[in-house]
């Protein structure tokens, strides 16, 4: 982490001051999460956890022999309405930790020999994690710090995190407005998701891959193909390597399935993606040239 502690202290406390009253993602909402309101997220500032650990499942470049230190957060700015874990970003199921809690649960992955620390879904809580991390610098946190998002972020928050993020690792969900609206009610989507992109590549550049097979610093970004082309998958490859690099490191998943409200639509979200479906966006990809992750 190229950020001391007291640097870190300095970020969060500029992060808090976005979110009371909150500004610390495209929504806006202006709610005072400092005095217990809750947005459009679901969240206060205190922090929520579902669960932590070595996590196998993620991309190679990540996991090494002891997995990826992911902690999973409660809660989410996007709520989207295929959403597979949403016990987690839905209904927040978890429970609440300190700051001292989150620091120790850092130190402990990292005890446990695991490649980085992989915070997934830390949009709405960046202020108490980079407090957090602070604590854990003290004591000898050394990891890549790995921020698994969805994308639609704010530029001015993410600039806080110039130094204390190594790779961001963001979805590209939707590249058309229309379905933004309609599966997460966030219609600027496309572009709000871009220009995050662009500022996280300014940060840590293309993703760097070690001699041992591991990511040390960069942009990953992660595609969820969907049935019938809900996403407009081309349109965002394209955005991705015009606007944003043309070497982007992407990894097009085919694991969509519906769930959540998505489990009773009798429409095509409905229904699972075809082979055929997540091939079609692969060749436009390689077409590209774009850095394809197994």
């Amino acid at each position: 982490m190229r950020l001391s502690a007291p640097e870190l202290l300095e970020r969060a406390r500029s992060l808090a001051a976005l979110s009371d009253p909150c500004v610390l993602c495209p929504r806006e909402c202006g709610v005072r999460r400092g005095e217990g309101e809750t947005g459009v997220c679901g969240s206060t500032l205190e922090l929520e956890v579902a669960s932590y650990g070595p996590h196998f499942g993620e991309e190679s470049v990540l996991v090494g022999p002891r997995g990826s230190g992911t902690i999973f957060f409660c809660h989410c700015n996007l709520l989207c309405s295929f959403c597979q874990n949403y016990d987690i970003s839905h209904y927040g199921r978890g429970r609440r930790v300190s700051t001292r809690e989150l620091a120790a649960a850092v130190l402990e992955l990292q005890r446990m020999g695991c490649s980085n620390i992989n915070l997934v879904t830390p949009t709405h809580y960046a202020a108490p994690i980079v407090e957090a991390l602070a604590a854990a610098v003290t004591e000898g946190l050394d990891l890549p710090i790995v921020y698994n998002c969805g994308g639609y972020e704010s530029v001015a928050a993410l600039a806080l995190l110039d130094g204390v993020v190594d790779i961001y690792m963001p979805d590209a969900k939707f590249g058309e407005r229309a379905s933004a609206e309609e599966f997460c009610d966030a219609p600027d989507y496309p572009e709000a998701m871009i220009a995050a992109l662009r500022e996280m590549q300014r940060q840590v550049g293309d993703l760097d891959v070690g001699s041992d097979g591991l990511a040390s610093r960069g942009l990953l970004v992660r595609h969820l193909v969907m049935p019938g082309d809900l996403a407009a998958s081309a349109s965002i490859l394209e955005s991705v390597s015009r606007e944003v690099s043309q070497n982007a490191a992407v990894n097009v998943m085919d694991q969509y399935r519906p769930c959540f409200r998505a489990a009773t639509d009798p429409g095509v979200l409905g229904r699972r993606l075809s082979a055929g479906e997540h091939e079609a966006v692969l060749e436009v990809a390689e077409a590209l040239g774009l850095r394809i992750l197994p």
